[in-house]
């Protein structure tokens, strides 16, 4: 008997967190993007989806008086796919889905790992005015047929955080990918968070914080913390390699 393989889901926004109440205004949203595999047929990671949720609680929790709604993202599928692209593509759908619900909003996308590399190709989208991407997953140019792309990221705020121990996607390529991104965006920093791994579990309360600040500065205007205003301003390679201090935001956290 000829086997069928199993459809994939249709890509879709998770519940939203943040400012959901009756009456509620949203003044902006956050797209939170969960990791993936470069090459996979197989549905979303349920696990990786999981481990998108608490960054998302996290800004809709600090940012809810202010606005803020945020969603995680169910993809199509886990896999980037080549050319496909697929998570981008699945991003700008979320975009769109974005304008379509609330209407004309600023949008980060954050995203991690494969999701990192999705919010970073996603971000030409004309709803979105920001991209943070954590331990984004970025080919060797030196093996890939092309380039990174990073025209798309002009006219954006764009912060990279990667672990210098990261062992899944290397912090060299962002670091590189950076510094193309900076040359076409001054709007652009990275900062580094020493001996910690891909999922900076070990500085997660940090790298928590430093998103706050950055979320609440690109889609309210906020001032930034003066690391992040530092990182901002510094020509390569000190705003490209700031070190994200231990107890940084230690005010924010509850």
């Amino acid at each position: 008997m000829a086997q069928h393989a199993i459809p994939l889901p249709a890509a879709r926004l998770g519940r939203a967190v943040g400012a959901t109440g009756a009456g509620a205004t949203v003044s902006g949203v956050v797209l939170v993007l969960p990791d993936g595999d470069p090459v996979s047929a197989r549905r979303p990671s349920p696990l990786a989806y999981a481990a998108a949720l608490p960054l998302a609680r996290r800004l809709a929790r600090d940012g809810g008086p202010e606005g803020l709604v945020a969603h995680a993202v169910h993809y199509r599928g886990r896999g980037w796919n080549g050319g496909d692209a697929r998570l981008a593509t699945d991003a700008e759908w979320a975009a769109d889905e974005v304008v379509r619900r609330y209407g004309d909003v600023p949008v980060c996308l954050a995203g991690h790992g494969m999701g990192g590399r999705a919010a970073l190709r996603a971000a030409g989208h004309p709803a979105v005015n920001s991209v943070l991407a954590l331990a984004p997953w970025i080919p060797d140019d030196d093996v890939a047929a092309d380039p990174e792309p990073v025209k798309q990221l002009v006219g954006r705020r764009v912060m990279i955080v990667h672990g210098t121990n990261d062992a899944r996607t290397d912090p060299e390529l962002s670091y590189r990918l950076a510094e193309r991104a900076k040359k076409a965006n001054r709007d652009t920093c990275r900062f580094e968070v020493h001996s910690d791994g891909h999922s900076m579990r070990q500085h997660r309360l940090e790298v928590h914080a430093l998103a706050v600040d950055f979320v609440f500065g690109t889609l309210f205007s906020r001032p930034y913390a003066r690391p992040v205003t530092d990182a901002f301003a510094a020509p390569p390679p000190l705003g490209l390699r700031m070190p994200l201090a231990s107890g940084f935001g230690k005010s924010l956290q509850r």
